[in-house]
């Protein structure tokens, strides 16, 4: 039986999912920092733990808000691409193929994090765009895949 890694898009899929789970995990780091520099939390555990002058909050405070929009707009399209991405490799996708398509979603998740934290549009809705087109040519790829094997 063949490892993983004997697919040519195998590396191209590998990178690109350390590089997205980083996005994410800087993501849901920095939601902590906003809210350690907002001092409140939702939980009075953690009110009670990390000190006084922390406020327990049913809402949250807008620059936590806006972190914690940015990890779920990433979440909702990164857990798609991992799965649709892994499908198109075991499918036998070309490995310059999953370089340019997993790259450009990559790149496109990545520096739009960085939009939503800056609040810069048009930015933000062109990388959304690009990587929800890099997303549809994979998913394209996997139909024609299983299309031609009919």
């Amino acid at each position: 039986m063949s490892t993983l890694s004997a697919f040519p898009g195998f590396a191209a899929y590998a990178l690109a999912t350390v590089v997205l789970s980083l996005n994410l995990l800087l993501l849901w780091y920095a939601s902590g920092a906003a809210r350690g520099a907002s001092k409140t939390t939702p939980n009075d555990e953690d009110a009670r733990t990390f000190g006084k002058g922390i406020t327990v909050t049913e809402i949250e405070p807008p620059a936590v808000a806006r972190v914690l929009r940015s990890y779920r707009n990433a979440l909702a399209s990164i857990v798609p691409f991992l799965f649709l991405a892994l499908v198109y490799v075991l499918l036998g996708a070309s490995a310059r193929a999953a370089w340019i398509a997993f790259g450009v979603f990559t790149g496109a998740r990545v520096f739009h994090s960085i939009a939503y934290a800056l609040a810069a549009q048009p930015w933000r809705t062109l990388l959304f765009t690009t990587s929800q087109l890099a997303l549809g040519f994979v998913m394209v790829q996997i139909v024609r895949a299983v299309v031609t094997t009919l």
